[in-house]
């Protein structure tokens, strides 16, 4: 009556299936990407300690450096 594969989820299960598994990994690599862009070494609390090493060691004065620290806060 519904053909050989009676009980099955027929193509649109199979469509549906792999819809899903591309979104789920997707979304998984999404969220390390950014996960890995707000806490990595090029992220804004990564320059903010690099600046405040700066001012620690008389590279910059106060005011650069509140200039500066002031456009990272942004």
């Amino acid at each position: 009556m519904f053909g050989w594969h009676s009980g099955g989820f027929g193509w649109e299960g199979v469509f549906f299936a792999i819809t899903v598994v591309v979104l789920f990994w997707g979304g998984l690599a999404t969220t390390v990407v950014l996960v890995f862009r707000h806490f990595g070494p090029g992220s804004a609390a990564g320059a903010k300690r690099i600046l405040d090493e700066r001012f620690a060691r008389g590279e910059i004065d106060a005011e650069e450096y509140a200039a500066r620290r002031a456009k990272l806060e942004r």
